[in-house]
């Protein structure tokens, strides 16, 4: 399994609560293109990826979510050579950006009730991302450390 470096991830409950999270993580010095946004489709959805982060979603057909938007490197590291985003799902992608495989469910169950999933990848300052994730309603937020250890 390749190191595919260290995520925070966290779940904001709508595209509001997340883009209050993602203005606390910019404010803070995270740089945009450390985030990735991936979300149910929808218009707000699209355009929380586009100012944000600077250019168009990626659709993916996620199982067990359905249609999707996505930019940013967590999109990258879960899919793979193999492209198992889509035909695999969260669930059993995450493990390559350190989490469980029981991690990737929970993230894509709350994703799937229309949560927005953030993730920064920055691992000298994850613990700040988790701090922030978690005071701008991120639930279930959380650093991957498992990588090569599973």
């Amino acid at each position: 399994m390749s190191d595919a470096g260290r995520f925070t991830v966290g779940v904001f409950q709508d595209v509001e609560w997340a883009r209050r999270g993602i203005d606390a993580l910019l404010r803070g010095g995270f740089v945009p293109d450390s985030l990735t946004i991936l979300a149910r489709d929808s218009a707000a959805a699209t355009e929380l990826i586009q100012t944000t982060l600077g250019g168009p979603p990626e659709h993916i057909e996620l199982k067990a979510v359905g249609p999707t938007v996505a930019r940013g490197p967590l999109v990258a590291a879960l899919q793979g050579e193999d492209g198992g985003l889509a035909s695999l799902g969260l669930g059993s992608t995450i493990r390559r950006a350190g989490f469980q495989r029981h991690d990737g469910h929970i993230f894509e169950t709350l994703t799937g009730r229309g949560g927005v999933l953030v993730a920064v990848s920055s691992e000298p300052r994850a613990a700040d991302a988790l701090a922030t994730l978690h005071a701008y309603g991120g639930g279930n937020a959380a650093i991957g450390a498992w990588t090569g250890r599973v």
